[in-house]
């Protein structure tokens, strides 16, 4: 069953990078995806970029938009941070991170891009 799907609006207006993976691998994990779903997760980070703003994808047969795609390292994250991601803390975080990143170092200035999203209305 495929699970996401892509409509394109407008392209790359903002002048970011170009993408380094398509926007259907941006949220993939069963529990992540179940989080979105919920309400409970709104950001995504990645070391590439994704998808662009106004981008939508579908998860699940719900459609979501991309409010805002944002640089951040990765040290400057917070609990609140964290909790967009769908986790109860940073520490939760950084936990899975490493665990799933085998052999990653958490380095506080890797810089990471923060890909914000909602429900579409």
């Amino acid at each position: 069953m495929n699970r996401h799907s892509i409509s394109q609006h407008g392209g790359n207006m903002n002048n970011f990078p170009e993408k380094t993976c398509d926007i259907s691998r941006l949220v993939r994990h069963p529990k992540l995806v179940s989080a979105a779903l919920e309400g409970n997760k709104t950001e995504q980070r990645r070391d590439g970029i994704y998808a662009y703003p106004d981008e939508e994808f579908e998860l699940d047969g719900v459609v979501f938009i991309v409010t805002a795609l944002k640089r951040q390292n990765i040290g400057d994250m917070s609990d609140v941070d964290a909790q967009a991601e769908g986790y109860a803390s940073m520490e939760a975080y950084k936990s899975v991170i490493l665990n799933m990143h085998k052999g990653m170092e958490w380095k506080g200035d890797a810089k990471v891009w923060v890909h914000c999203f909602e429900r579409k209305r």
